[in-house]
């Protein structure tokens, strides 16, 4: 049968040949030290645990939730925005919760794009930022990933040569996968453009409290006029390592925002009530929860940048995120990130995401995920070793096995 339409707009999913070498190698009994996909270990706080044991069960919050959010976790975002960031934010109109920045990001396409939409996407850049309005019926137009004068010279050329014009820009700063960090002088800049070219500016701040150099990353809503244009999503997962929680917020621009919600009322009444009162909680207690997490994924950078290097592989530090972003060692640059990726399991059992996955020009590097424990990072770090030490001499005995896949 014919692929339904949809369907046929979406690629092949690049990661699935990595998933099934790393399936078929734990069936085979190895230990797999996985940093591939971006999901935290660390247990969620405590205190927001308990609020959620002590709230569950309650035939009141058992029942339907809202879909826009409960009016407390509302307020507790609002007070996050202007104590982190000094941003004013009506609950009431400003702010609607989501089932993470995912899915916040996936219904903001269905909700503000017509078919044939241009949408202006970085590449590399997190997959739901193009894929979420492919689905949507709109046309993708890549843009440079890190903040340079190269990203407005192409945003340039896209409003002189698309047609239409394009609807919307999306930014995603610190950035998934290259962790490249952008400063409030490049989102006055974004700003001042987005309302010159009629653009909205879709901002993705799902890192806003993985930084490692004490210069806490910026919100572009902190630039003035910024409203006018720019709706911003942020997520609980890596901020409260409660990524299975599935919680995030958007907020600013109130018309993007009505438009979000209407279309979220008639597909989801909003997350568990229990997980919202425990979100709020999170968001108005104490802190330090979150210095911990920063503290262990610096350390965690640390290890891996240390120690991969002496094992051969030099690996750039990030400055934010919970992301290394990795050129292919150098002996092993005529192969793909995919056959790279999949030999790496297969001779160092060792898992990262193949930069391709991100998008065409992704290709050339890996993502690494800091999400196993130091110890694990330097079990991954011998492993590799030993797979370096097969030099390049004997590379052609090698490939093969990545290539008939």
């Amino acid at each position: 049968m014919e692929e339904f339409h949809r369907i046929r707009r979406l690629p092949p999913y690049v990661f699935e040949q990595v998933n099934r070498a790393k399936a078929a190698a734990r069936n085979a009994g190895a230990d797999i030290v996985d940093l591939g996909m971006g999901n935290p270990d660390l247990a969620a706080p405590t205190h927001v645990i308990e609020k959620l044991k002590e709230t569950v069960g309650r035939p009141r919050t058992d029942r339907y939730s809202a879909s826009k959010g409960i009016p407390g976790l509302r307020r507790a975002q609002a007070a996050y925005y202007a104590r982190r960031f000094g941003v004013k934010l009506n609950p009431d109109t400003q702010i609607v919760t989501t089932l993470g920045s995912k899915e916040g990001f996936a219904n903001v396409a269905q909700a503000i794009t017509a078919p044939g939409d241009v949408i202006l996407v970085p590449n590399p850049s997190y997959p739901i930022h193009a894929f979420g309005f492919l689905m949507a019926g709109g046309v993708i137009r890549s843009v440079p990933s890190d903040p340079t004068p190269a990203f407005f010279e192409a945003l340039e050329r896209a409003c002189m040569h698309s047609i239409p014009k394009p609807l919307a820009l999306v930014v995603c700063y610190p950035a998934n996968p290259t962790a490249a960090v952008a400063d409030i002088e490049f989102y006055r800049d974004i700003v001042a453009f987005a309302k010159r070219h009629n653009l909205i500016v879709l901002s993705d701040l799902a890192y806003a409290e993985v930084y490692f150099d004490n210069n806490p990353p910026p919100s572009i809503l902190q630039v003035p006029g910024a409203m006018d244009v720019s709706v911003e999503f942020t997520s609980m997962s890596k901020t409260y390592s409660m990524p299975g929680w599935r919680f995030g917020f958007a907020v600013g621009n109130e018309r993007i925002i009505a438009a979000l919600a209407r279309v979220k009322s008639y597909l989801d009444y909003g997350a568990f009530t229990p997980i919202q009162v425990a979100a709020a909680a999170a968001l108005n207690g104490p802190d330090d929860c979150i210095c911990e997490m920063r503290e262990t994924y610096k350390r965690r950078r640390d290890v891996l940048v240390e120690s991969f290097g002496r094992a051969g592989w030099s690996i750039p530090a990030p400055r934010a995120s919970m992301f290394a972003w990795a050129p292919l060692p150098e002996a092993f640059r005529t192969l793909d990130t995919v056959e790279f990726s999949t030999l790496l399991i297969e001779k160092a059992e060792i898992a990262v995401s193949p930069g391709i996955g991100f998008g065409e020009h992704g290709e050339g590097f890996v993502r690494i995920a800091l999400v196993e424990n130091e110890q694990r990072i330097r079990q991954a770090a011998r492993n590799l070793r030993r797979f370096l030490e097969t030099g390049p001499e004997k590379l052609h005995n090698i490939v093969p096995l990545a290539r008939r896949r």
